[in-house]
């Protein structure tokens, strides 16, 4: 697979060999020519031509690890004498902002100004915030920008955030690594569904429609943050994949990704059901995800919500999975308590022990979604005997009509030892397998 990168200007072919393209575009560059200032690159129809090496910028994975942070300048519960420390050697327009030690609840704006700090309350009030009652802003984001832009009263405007040890601004690396999009380019079109945090809107993108995630930019903002920085460095034909992020706008940011025009697994295997989907549908969507998963396990990725409600399916009917927003490095420890109990393995309700295994097993009930057209897992047993139960042994049955080699895959996902279960890689096989034999249809 080449390397991606996204044209930062319009390029008009000259030669036939050319292939032109235009800002926002993405390219895969298949080899460097002899001459470095050019590459050979594909569109995304899969139109082959030279490109100017200096009209297109690099994607690259965000590096794991990296701390991205919307307000790099915020430093949290400092007091006023660590403020002061931080900003010295004095430098007028340095600021930072902490929680205000004397009013739990409201903020401390803290500048550098002609040698020393001059510390600014930040009054929270009918959820909006203010320094001198005279303008009001949503969040502290749209607070800074205006007093960067503006000194409006204080002592001088903010010229040079202090930035929190270990935190990189979130809208710079997005930008560094090829990531960020502009908002001026993105179409918002209609909302196509309702997310705890915001609204998923259809958009449009250079003519293309996408799906884009809006989120206010308040304190939740920073976990999709941590979502789209996972989601720059998957890349799988089975994986939803990321277009980009906007940060620019102070009051909402959004993540924008392909559009999956038939929506999520569950909804589809409910809408139609038995009379529309064979077994042949239903099994190469078990693939699809199996894939995605394989691909997962492979990169030392956890997904920790995998069910039919985050699998997505495109247009050509290809299932996808999607929402990374619990997805976290294997070593990574995970801090919820809206685990989703039915999906969920048992050692990762119990000692938040999550891992690939893990995944396997919410695997196995995504199999059950699928053959069962999309029914709530454990069918008449109340929510708080789920776990009991299941702790003793007990798995579903098979599914109506579900075939028996399908079943067994099922069962092994479900064994109570993580280590018995097959790792995604052997589930991948074996669906293949049944594939093959196609007897089963």
């Amino acid at each position: 697979m080449g390397t991606e990168c996204i044209a930062k200007y319009n390029f008009s072919a000259t030669a036939d060999q050319d292939l032109p393209f235009s800002k926002g575009d993405v390219l895969t560059i298949i080899t460097v020519t002899k001459d470095p200032n050019w590459y050979k690159a594909k569109n995304k129809v899969g139109r082959e031509g030279i490109i100017p090496a200096n009209y297109v910028q690099k994607r690259e994975g965000v590096k794991s690890g990296t701390k991205l942070s919307l307000m790099p300048w915020f430093h949290g519960k400092i007091t006023r004498e660590q403020a002061e420390r931080l900003l010295h050697p004095p430098e007028t327009g340095l600021f930072l902002v902490r929680e205000s030690t004397n009013y739990p609840g409201d903020y401390t704006l803290c500048v550098s100004c002609d040698g020393k700090v001059e510390h600014y309350r930040i009054i929270y009030k009918a959820s909006k915030l203010s320094i001198d009652e005279e303008a009001f802003f949503d969040n502290l984001m749209q607070l800074v920008e205006h007093y960067t832009s503006d000194a409006d009263g204080l002592c001088t405007r903010l010229v040079k955030p202090k930035l929190m040890e270990g935190t990189v601004a979130a809208q710079d690396e997005f930008s560094r690594s090829g990531w960020a999009l502009h908002r001026k380019d993105l179409k918002l079109l209609q909302i196509i569904g309702k997310g705890e945090f915001g609204d998923v809107m259809l958009g449009e993108y250079q003519g293309n429609k996408v799906a884009v995630k809006c989120i206010k930019n308040d304190a939740t903002a920073q976990a999709f943050v941590a979502e789209a920085l996972v989601m720059t460095q998957l890349r799988h034909k089975n994986l939803v994949q990321l277009l980009g992020v906007i940060l620019e706008d102070k009051s909402s940011l959004y993540i924008v990704t392909e559009f999956m025009a038939k929506g999520s697994l569950v909804d589809y295997l409910r809408s139609r059901g038995r009379a529309v989907l064979g077994g042949e549908c239903l099994l190469k969507f078990s693939l699809d995800v199996s894939e995605a998963m394989e691909y997962l396990e492979d990169n030392n990725f956890v997904h920790r919500d995998l069910a039919a409600r985050n699998v997505l399916v495109s247009d050509d009917n290809i299932a996808k999975v999607s929402d990374f927003g619990l997805t976290k490095e294997a070593s990574a420890t995970l801090d919820t308590g809206k685990l989703p109990v039915k999906w969920t393995a048992p050692e990762a309700l119990r000692e938040k022990n999550f891992s690939t295994k893990s995944d396997v097993w919410s695997f196995g009930i995504l199999l059950w979604e699928i053959y069962s057209f999309g029914r709530v897992p454990y069918p008449r047993i109340p929510l708080k005997d789920v776990v009991p139960r299941v702790e003793k042994g007990y798995k579903m049955e098979s599914p109506d009509g579900c075939p028996h080699v399908v079943y067994e895959v099922m069962k092994q996902c479900w064994n109570l030892d993580p280590h018995m279960r097959p790792t995604f890689r052997k589930l991948r096989e074996q669906l293949e397998q049944i594939k093959a034999k196609e007897s089963y249809l």
